[in-house]
């Protein structure tokens, strides 16, 4: 059985979705059906704004939380395809629901009905569409590092998880739509919470300190070097990874300082090797941070393999730092330790303004 764990473990990068539930969402999956779909899109919207396309008039009626929805007959496509709902001039066809449907039964939620499927499709669909409207939308790569990481955690190859999702009629693409959905949804989330507490991050820090009348505090501030040899996405090959990985291994072994190691892979074929801007110990990415604190200035972390490629980061410097800028960062990342605490709710309040400032359809 496919292992989908608890929803409060809710986060937005790849390796969080080995660790959290599968949660609320739809998929807008790239099939005949749904092309077909969207082919009646624009009787659709005109169908959003109060007109109903068998000539009947569908009156468009808030529900509680303000959000405006008209409900008609259904409409068959071309193909023998019935859109269930429009959000927002986009369809959702029964076959994405159907599709739902099999998951929802997958990973034993409460209902796997219809009408519930329907739900998180419309629920999906809105969040891919602020997703788009942020630019907040996860890539391909992004979203395929995730599948494969999802499909290791369940000790399956990719091969064997795409069999299972085939086979309990879920399908590989809409199963990849849900992952990109969750970790873009994330990212529009931290998105909010970050520009609505930014503004008094710095003044409160420093206003809170000057009040205690303690000393500002202190923190390590590293120059690091990230080295990846890339590895594109079509080619991610178990023997490709190998290969890249005893070649990596091999640089790093030659590996004196950050000041040559631009010129020594000259001639490398696919490496990329670029100097990050300066990090506070609060501001390191969190896959590497361990590494990167127990590894002396001047050496390497251990290589690694990522959605990159293969990679490895060096530590250029390090020194302890004493500012501002440091009281500032030290309070944002007790804020944002409190944004994982409450980003169920956050996600679904702003799910909810989403909502009400949108057009529903159902049919």
């Amino acid at each position: 059985m496919i292992k989908f764990l608890n929803k409060q473990a809710f986060a937005g990068t790849t390796a969080i979705l080995l660790a959290m539930s599968v949660v609320l969402a739809g998929c807008n999956t790239s099939t005949k059906a749904v092309e077909s779909a969207a082919e009646e899109q624009q009787s659709q919207t005109a169908s959003a704004e109060g007109t109903a396309t068998d000539g009947q008039q569908a009156a468009a009626k808030p529900d509680e939380s303000g959000v405006k929805i008209i409900r008609e007959a259904p409409k068959v496509s071309q193909k023998g395809t019935t859109i269930r709902a429009v959000v927002n001039g986009e369809p959702i066809t029964s076959y994405d629901v159907s599709r739902r449907a099999a998951f929802l039964k997958l990973r034993r939620a409460k209902s796997s009905s219809s009408q519930a499927a329907l739900e998180e499709m419309v629920d999906q669909v809105l969040k891919l569409q602020e997703a788009k409207r942020t630019s907040s939308l996860a890539g391909d790569a992004e979203v395929n590092a995730a599948f494969a990481n999802f499909a290791k955690g369940n000790k399956l190859t990719l091969s064997q998880m795409s069999t299972v999702m085939e086979k309990s009629g879920v399908g590989t693409s809409h199963f990849k739509e849900f992952i990109r959905t969750q970790m873009s949804w994330n990212t529009v989330v931290q998105k909010r919470f970050r520009y609505e507490s930014s503004n008094n991050v710095q003044q409160d820090a420093l206003f809170n300190l000057r009040k205690s009348g303690a000393d500002k505090p202190e923190t390590v501030e590293y120059r690091l070097q990230q080295v990846v040899f890339v590895i594109p996405t079509d080619k991610r090959s178990s023997s490709t990874i190998s290969r890249r990985r005893q070649e990596a291994l091999a640089f790093r072994q030659q590996f004196t300082s950050c000041s040559n190691t631009k010129q020594s892979s000259v001639g490398l074929l696919d490496v990329t090797v670029r100097d990050l801007p300066r990090l506070l110990e609060e501001q390191l990415p969190s896959e590497w941070m361990e590494e990167v604190k127990r590894t002396a200035s001047g050496a390497t972390t251990d290589v690694k393999t990522t959605d990159k490629g293969v990679e490895f980061l060096a530590v250029c410097d390090r020194r302890n730092v004493s500012d501002d800028k440091v009281a500032e960062v030290l309070s944002q990342k007790e804020q944002f330790d409190s944004f994982n605490k409450e980003a169920s709710e956050l996600s679904d309040k702003y799910l909810k303004d989403v909502k009400s400032q949108s057009s529903i359809i159902y049919r």
